[in-house]
């Protein structure tokens, strides 16, 4: 799943409607829906986007987090380390072959450290 198949789900359900339905209302198959929610799919466009937030009717700041979601959920991740130090290189390869075994108490680590480096620059 990725942050945008979540929030879609959660907006869904507290609205309490199904993929059927809510894919009729916003023009897209009950399929595609169902690969957004489950991350088989990539980002969705702006149109979509902001269908999905008129359908929620959700405020601005909901909808900006909505889109900032959907900015982080491409489910197929490439990392261009061409140039870069040798490490960064294995780095890269090496994430790329445990993702899916890490713990998440090992994913907020890895995530706190990359937010401290974002606040740096």
């Amino acid at each position: 799943m990725t942050p945008f198949g979540d929030a879609v789900r959660r907006l869904r359900e507290e609205k309490g409607v199904t993929q059927k339905q809510m894919a009729k209302a916003i023009g897209v198959s009950p399929a595609y829906l169902s690969a957004l929610e489950h991350g088989r799919r990539g980002r969705p466009s702006f149109d979509l986007l902001q269908r999905i937030a008129g359908y929620f009717n959700i405020i601005w700041d909901e909808a900006e987090a909505l889109f900032a979601d959907a900015d982080a959920s491409h489910p197929r991740v490439v990392v261009d380390t061409a140039g870069m130090p040798a490490a960064y290189t294995a780095f890269a390869n090496n994430l790329s072959r445990m993702i899916r075994t890490l713990p998440p108490d090992v994913l907020e680590e890895m995530q706190a450290v990359l937010n401290r480096a974002v606040r740096r620059k």
